[in-house]
C-alpha cells in the first residue's frame, strides 16, 4: 500500500511540474513544444496558451474556459469531453482533434482549421465559426443553433442529425450540399454510362 501512495504522490508531482512548466513558459517561451503532453481533466481556464504548439496532446475532459489559444496548434489532439466554452481559438489549427462532446458554447473558432476533426455531440451553439474551414469534418449531432457560420467551410462535412436552427443561412452551407450532390449526380450518371456500354 505504501509503494502505491509514494508513486501517487510522485505522479502527482510531475503532473503539477509540468502544468507550472507550461505555465511558465506560455507567459514567456511561446516557442516551447507540449507535443503530446497530457493534461486531463485539469483546470486551465482563463489561461493564456496563444500560439502554443499542443499537438497530439491528451486534453480529455481538460477545462479551458475562457482560455486564449488563438493560433495555436492543437493538430490530432484528444479533447473530448473538454470546456472550452468562452474560449479564444481564432485562427487555431485544430485540424483532426477530437472534440465529441466538448463544449464550445460561446467559443471563438474564427478562421480556424477544424478540417477533419471529430465534433459529434459537440455543444456549438452561439459559437463564432465564421470563415472556419469545417471542410471533412464529422458533425453528427453537434448543436450549431445561434453558430456564427457565415463563409464557413462546409464542403465533405458529415452532417447526419446535426442541429443546424437558422444559422445555415449565412454559411455556404447550402451551396456545399449543392456540390456535395452535383458530384454524386455525376458520379451515378458516369457509373450509368459505364455499365451500359
Amino acid at each position: 500500500m505504501l509503494v502505491q501512495e509514494i508513486k501517487a504522490s510522485i505522479k502527482q508531482i510531475e503532473e503539477a511540474n509540468k502544468l507550472s512548466s507550461l505555465s511558465k513558459i506560455a507567459g514567456e517561451d511561446r516557442e516551447q513544444d507540449f507535443i503530446d503532453i497530457d493534461l486531463s481533466n485539469e483546470d486551465l481556464s482563463d489561461a493564456d496558451l496563444s500560439g502554443m504548439n499542443l499537438r497530439a496532446a491528451d486534453l480529455r475532459g481538460i477545462n479551458l474556459s475562457n482560455a486564449d489559444l488563438s493560433n495555436a496548434d492543437l493538430r490530432d489532439a484528444d479533447l473530448r469531453g473538454s470546456n472550452l466554452s468562452d474560449a479564444y481559438l481564432i485562427g487555431a489549427n485544430l485540424s483532426g482533434v477530437n472534440l465529441s462532446g466538448a463544449n464550445l458554447r460561446y467559443a471563438n473558432l474564427r478562421y480556424a482549421d477544424l478540417s477533419g476533426a471529430n465534433l459529434r455531440y459537440a455543444n456549438l451553439r452561439y459559437a463564432d465559426l465564421r470563415s472556419a474551414d469545417l471542410s471533412d469534418t464529422l458533425l453528427s449531432y453537434a448543436d450549431l443553433r445561434s453558430a456564427e457560420l457565415k463563409d464557413a467551410n462546409f464542403s465533405g462535412a458529415y452532417l447526419e442529425k446535426t442541429i443546424l436552427g437558422q444559422s445555415v443561412a449565412r454559411s455556404n452551407f447550402l451551396s456545399s450540399i449543392k456540390e456535395a450532390f452535383d458530384q454524386f449526380v455525376q458520379i451515378t450518371i458516369k457509373d450509368r454510362f459505364r455499365t451500359s456500354s
